[in-house]
């Protein structure tokens, strides 16, 4: 959910007439209605998407790569960052809110799934990068061991940097709401917003378009017909999330302006609620599209979305289905390479195109 203001004090408290006209009932109102209705939209297809995924590649026979190991993680780390969507959808639609426990808890999961996700796309962008860009010095470090380990690193990153986000969350008066110690109250809520578009966007953006630029150099000093469609999925993957989470960073970073009353206009208050309900509903959907970007952009996921479709006509016509799952084993051997035959060991993770 959006990233609560600090609590009001009722110090050298005054009534000021002007602040009658502040009443953000009307979005109160908006958001009561379009919020459980997106966030239906994102939890079902999420859950649908980011759970295929995860089927697809603990049921499959073939030995898992370190690519198979961060796509798992990504889906996962989605898959409990859309888990919290109906606790949330409760929230908004009823007044009783949750017990304090409750509150908490889905607050974490909210903020670990969020990071972690965001994380594991940036290692994943990583990962690429020493396997094209760096294929002759990466070989014997991109072992499913090692994606193991890494993986159990980022998920301690993910929860080291979410702790401060629900550390101080407590139910109160029905709401689910940060309660700060009184030191804290003025600068903890932007130290948050800072800490979220920080680690959750600017450095993930940054290294990612290093690696995917490298790649880009890499991709255009060698001669296949394949390059074109990998170097469209790399320009997917990047304005993909930069138009997603662009649009809710700013709106972040605005208010944090507005804790230090930056807009003294009501209207400008209330465009600024209403745009940062509305930006953060799109940056959330982007779990959604990274089961499309990252997982079915290979052949062995869309196999195993066929393999589905086949066994679900089976059942309804009674008879049994036959596909193989495995990919053929002279893919990613062919001389046809994705680079040369100095980065064919590197590229042998098992996925149809150069990137995933």
């Amino acid at each position: 959910m959006s990233i609560p203001s600090a609590e009001p004090t009722s110090d050298n408290f005054e009534y000021d007439v002007a602040a009658e006209g502040c009443i953000e009932g009307h979005i109160v109102d908006f958001g009561g209605v379009f919020l459980p209705i997106f966030y239906s939209f994102i939890f079902a297809l999420g859950l649908v998407g980011n759970l295929l995924v995860v089927f697809s590649l603990t049921t499959s026979r073939k030995p898992k790569s370190i690519t198979d190991i961060y796509l798992l993680n990504l889906a996962l780390s989605d898959l409990l960052f859309v888990a919290t969507l109906p606790f949330w959808i409760h929230y908004v639609i009823y007044d009783q809110g949750f017990n304090n426990a409750v509150c908490k808890l889905v607050t974490a999961f909210f903020f670990i799934g969020f990071f972690g996700s965001i994380f594991f796309i940036t290692i994943i962008s990583i990962d690429r990068y020493l396997a094209i860009v760096l294929a002759a010095h990466s070989i014997n470090n991109r072992t499913v061991q090692h994606g193991v380990i890494i993986s159990l690193s980022v998920w301690g990153a993910a929860i080291l940097v979410a702790a401060p986000q629900f550390m101080f969350t407590k139910q109160q008066d029905g709401e689910c709401l940060g309660d700060y110690p009184e030191v804290l109250q003025e600068i903890w809520p932007v130290l948050r917003n800072v800490e979220a578009s920080l680690f959750g966007f600017l450095l993930p953006l940054l290294i990612m378009s290093y690696c995917y630029f490298r790649i880009l150099c890499t991709l255009f000093s060698c001669k296949n017909h394949k390059k074109a469609k990998a170097i469209k999925l790399i320009f997917l993957v990047v304005t993909v999330f930069f138009l997603f989470w662009t649009p809710y960073n700013v709106l972040i970073f605005l208010e944090t302006l507005n804790f230090y009353h930056f807009f003294s206009s009501c209207d400008i208050k209330k465009d600024l609620r209403l745009a940062l309900s509305v930006t953060e509903t799109i940056a959330f959907s982007h779990c959604c599209l990274n089961p499309l970007i990252y997982a079915f952009a290979g052949e062995k996921f869309r196999k195993y979305l066929y393999y589905l479709y086949r066994k679900y006509l089976a059942v309804l016509c009674g008879c049994s289905v036959h596909v193989n799952l495995s990919p053929p084993e002279s893919q990613a051997s062919r001389r046809g390479s994705v680079l040369s035959s100095n980065f064919t060991r590197s590229m042998t993770d098992g996925d149809a195109s150069i990137l995933l």
